[in-house]
């Protein structure tokens, strides 16, 4: 079994070999002229789930940003270190985005972590003080009366809904919104049958036919 060091290696030499000489003039392009993505997507860090390989996406075309359970944290004026509200920032006032694509996907630990009671454990770390900002998502949904075996998917479902609200409440992406700049877009990934689904305008997902 190979180590984690001759893994990268063996990959690296992999894409010097493969994509890097298909590519070689549009990384020189991108790097002395710079990035001019379309879209945002905002992916969970679960390694399952990479966004550019499941929108076959070549380098420059998205800008990505991701944390544990793909989570828009509403807005914070306060002076901590705001990763994920510095990149949503960044791609709105200097990219100019054309969209905001937040990707759900199933089997998410975070959003378990969630429902579990993660958010509400003083044992938690870092990481349940970050998914608990998913608790307004898991109220509602188990005020529905979910079915326990949909509770999972629901709250992921939920999850997106909640952190396009929670973009809202930032006045640079709600102005976009407003004036026709940006478009938010929820979306939602199968790991395990690899389907997609696209949210309305009301929230509701629906399945992407494949070819």
């Amino acid at each position: 079994m190979q180590s984690w060091y001759d893994r990268l290696v063996s990959g690296y030499e992999a894409f010097r070999a493969g994509d890097y000489t298909a590519q070689k003039a549009l990384y020189e392009q991108l790097g002395k002229q710079g990035q001019n993505p379309d879209v945002m997507l905002i992916a969970c860090a679960d390694s399952r789930v990479d966004p550019t390989d499941i929108f076959n996406a070549y380098p420059g075309e998205m800008f990505v940003m991701r944390n544990v359970a793909n989570i828009v944290p509403p807005l914070d004026r306060g002076e901590g270190y705001h990763g994920t509200s510095a990149a949503i920032e960044y791609a709105i006032n200097v990219l100019d985005v054309d969209v905001i694509v937040v990707l759900g996907h199933e089997s998410c630990g975070g959003i378990q972590g969630c429902l579990d009671g993660l958010g509400d454990s003083e044992d938690g770390g870092y990481v349940g003080k970050w998914v608990s900002l998913l608790d307004d998502a898991k109220d509602i949904v188990v005020a529905k009366n979910t079915d326990p075996d949909k509770l999972t998917y629901e709250m992921e479902l939920e999850g997106v809904r909640q952190s396009i609200r929670n973009l809202l409440t930032f006045p640079f992406v709600k102005q976009a919104v407003e004036e026709g700049r940006l478009k938010l877009q929820g979306a939602y990934f199968s790991v395990i049958s690899a389907k997609l689904m696209l949210s309305n305008d009301q929230g509701e997902f629906k399945e992407i036919p494949s070819a």
